[in-house]
């Protein structure tokens, strides 16, 4: 999912109503920093489509090719996406029968994000002159949402990388996952708090395919787009505020305690286990690329930081209130000397995961 605001898809999951507190300019903002993912893997998308799907064998029954966008939210990158994808594989089509215009197929797309998300202004926003059939498929892509053998083509950016839930043993003191003091794995020391986190997402993905396992016919594909880990290591900056008003008398520590961030970035290798252990995709293509982000590797620390209370902000405000929200984020933004010392020392360019599979 790499559409207006990811703490909206997460707020929505978990049933919570984010819209009347998210403004306007958290909405631009996240919309931005989604468009670069989108954008740095636009080529790869069409590679794999030209490279790798056969869409004679697709259209052999019908003349209708059938694309899921898991994570759609309200665009409007979710457009752009789908278009694209719509148009590569249109070029594939006139490439395979040596430019023919004849009986060009049709495509269905199917939006998907969950039940609370507002598919009416998803609709409404539908460009134009858009290429495609439309449709809304609402619920969790953690589950089954299409017929067997039903889909040819499907597309998720920016979404797996969300929780369908916080590792419970984080919140337990008594666990050796217990992650006190802090709001995410990044930063930590303990290892058990990484491996709660990993065993999550392994729990997360293993459903995932094995819903798209039922739901992809035979040569099918399915394209992933996540980032990976990079600007994501300032989340700790939001950890470190929180504790100051700890400090300070002005938040109760059990409420830090009981606050962890519900992502996980995976690397190549865990995403490779969970494929592998469905056994029911190869993988075409794995890549970490290092698109240019304006956003990120141009952007001043108080800029960048500004950036990634647009991801944050709805989920503190969710747990603390918004009084506690709105001082985190200012006090963690007035740290921005601080933070770009720490930029220089430990930078990493940012970075995005890319992975194209076929269903066997």
């Amino acid at each position: 999912m790499y559409v207006i605001d990811v703490t909206i898809y997460m707020l929505k999951y978990l049933n919570f109503n984010l819209f009347p507190i998210i403004t306007k300019s958290i909405h631009q903002c996240y919309n931005c920093m989604q468009r670069e993912v989108l954008d740095g893997a636009k080529g790869m998308v069409r590679d794999a489509i030209i490279q790798k799907f056969d869409i004679k064998i697709m259209l052999s029954s019908s003349n209708t090719i059938r694309i899921a966008d898991f994570g759609c939210s309200v665009g409007p990158n979710t457009f752009i996406a789908m278009q694209h994808v719509a148009q590569a594989l249109k070029d594939k089509y006139l490439y395979q029968v040596k430019y023919s215009t004849n009986n060009i197929p049709e495509f269905q797309i199917f939006f998907n994000d969950h039940v609370t998300n507002d598919f009416n202004t998803l609709f409404r926003s539908l460009p134009i002159d858009r290429s495609y059939y439309a449709f809304g498929v609402p619920g969790s892509f953690h589950g089954r949402l299409f017929p067997s053998r039903s889909m040819h083509f499907a597309h998720c950016s920016c979404a797996i990388h969300w929780l369908s839930k916080c590792p419970e043993e984080l919140l337990d003191e008594n666990s050796p996952a217990w992650n006190k003091g802090l709001i995410h794995y990044m930063g930590t020391s303990n290892v058990e708090v990484l491996n709660a986190y990993v065993a999550q997402f392994e729990k997360d993905m293993d459903m995932f395919f094995n819903a798209r396992a039922e739901e992809i016919v035979e040569g099918g594909m399915m394209v992933l787009v996540t980032p990976f880990e990079s600007y994501t290591r300032l989340f700790k900056f939001f950890g470190s505020s929180l504790m100051d008003l700890v400090n300070e008398g002005k938040l109760d520590e059990s409420l830090v305690d009981s606050f962890n961030l519900p992502m996980y970035f995976p690397s190549p290798e865990d995403v490779t286990k969970v494929v592998e252990k469905n056994g029911c995709f190869s993988i075409e293509r794995m890549e970490l690329t290092y698109p240019k982000s304006k956003l990120v590797d141009e952007a001043d620390a108080k800029t960048l930081m500004i950036n990634l209370r647009a991801v944050l902000e709805g989920l503190i405000i969710n747990h603390f209130g918004s009084e506690i929200a709105e001082e985190t984020c200012a006090r963690t933004i007035l740290k921005s000397d601080e933070i770009s010392t720490w930029m220089k020392a430990n930078y990493e360019k940012s970075c995005q995961l890319f992975v194209a599979l076929k269903r066997k």
